[in-house]
């Protein structure tokens, strides 16, 4: 958890809390919405400032804003993925099609409120969203398209890995976002906030006189009921969907890693990039002879020795830093550590799956692909 071989750097200053993410105008709760991401670093975060320091050490709470970040970008590039955007659209325009339906005919009912220009309101709400996707979802295409394009040109004329940025090949949303505002995104975000608004408006003409409108307007009543209802739960679940997600970025990394692992594609580290890398086998000072025999113990947590080094190299660890601060569990004695180049040390299991959905270290966000010749980075 600790580094070995770096300065003594606050967890603040090591690593920048929001690397990859920019400040996403689209990530509010609209009921015709069909996917949508919960802030993932804002739930850690929150996590983080409730308990007070006191469940989790401040490294361990940067690797998991770290995993929350990296959970955010999937979720982007899920959302705009192409088989959820034509679900997206299809959902919508099942919207429209029950809004015409009910306004052809219910043409003869008379409600006392408004309902058929709130429903009209809802339908258009819905016609924009669509616009606003398929605008978005051609840009990152377009942009994908570009962008591999000129890693393929880059990696042609120099093979050299000192090259690679941040998390090698990876498009993030922040790239996607760097390369110039969208004006879908503007519109998207002016969309969810007339929704809330013509949400508010829509509740309050239905509950003045409900029981004229069910009388005197029952299907324009029903509808309008029926669309307020999927958007509150909408709302509640994506609420409940990012608390489930940040305790369990908190409680349950390893589990989420192991996910990411299992349904990612290969865009960080390849297994001959890890296998390079230094591994080394702890030992409890109860275990260790030289530990042993001095009046240590309490200050010293163990020692790691390098594997397949002659002679073998040592580092000795004081017993804040034997510990993984991905998974929280304390080293054992004779479990297998990957120390990554700037000196940060976790589980093998841990931090293996983690390095092959993305190439940076997860405390300090140092590039692993990066040649060794450059010098860690933190």
């Amino acid at each position: 958890m600790a580094t070995t071989g770096s300065p003594n750097r606050s967890s603040e200053d090591a690593a920048d809390p929001t690397p990859f993410i920019g400040n996403s105008s689209d990530e509010s709760t609209s009921g015709r919405r069909l996917i949508r991401r919960p802030s993932l670093r804002q739930a850690a975060r929150f996590l983080r400032q409730a308990s007070g320091r006191r469940l989790m050490r401040e490294p361990s709470m940067v690797v998991r804003e770290a995993a929350a970040e990296q959970l955010e970008e999937r979720q982007s590039d899920w959302a705009y993925s192409k088989p959820v955007v034509i679900l997206d659209i299809l959902w919508n325009f099942v919207f429209v099609a029950a809004a015409a339906t009910v306004l052809v005919l219910s043409r003869f009912e008379n409600p006392s409120m408004p309902l058929r220009l709130w429903i009209v309101g809802y339908a258009l709400q819905c016609v924009l969203h669509v616009v606003c996707v398929c605008i978005e979802y051609q840009r990152r295409s377009r942009l994908r398209e570009q962008s591999n394009a000129n890693a393929a040109a880059v990696n042609s004329g120099n093979l050299s890995s000192g090259s690679m940025d941040g998390s090698g090949q990876y498009i993030s949303l922040a790239q996607l976002e760097d390369d110039g505002v969208s004006i879908a995104k503007h519109l998207e975000s002016a969309n969810t906030m007339f929704s809330f608004i013509w949400w508010v408006v829509g509740f309050y003409w239905v509950s003045a006189d409900s029981q004229a409108l069910v009388q005197d307007s029952p299907q324009l009543y029903w509808l309008c009921i029926v669309f307020l209802g999927f958007d509150v739960f909408f709302v509640v679940f994506c609420i409940a969907l990012a608390c489930i997600i940040g305790i369990a970025v908190c409680c349950c990394l390893p589990c989420i890693i192991a996910l990411l692992y299992a349904v990612a594609d290969q865009e960080g580290a390849s297994k001959e990039d890890i296998e390079q890398l230094s591994k080394f086998k702890f030992q409890r000072n109860e275990t260790h002879e030289k530990l042993a025999s001095n009046n240590t113990q309490g200050a010293v947590g163990g020692i790691m020795t390098e594997c397949n080094a002659d002679p073998p190299i040592e580092h000795v660890l004081s017993d804040d830093d034997a510990e993984c601060c991905i998974c929280l569990s304390a080293y054992d004695d004779g479990v297998e550590l990957r120390q990554l180049p700037c000196g940060h040390h976790f589980h093998c299991a841990c931090v293996d799956k983690w390095l092959y959905i993305n190439a940076t270290c997860p405390l300090c966000k140092y590039n692993i692909l990066k040649s060794s010749s450059n010098g860690p980075d933190v």
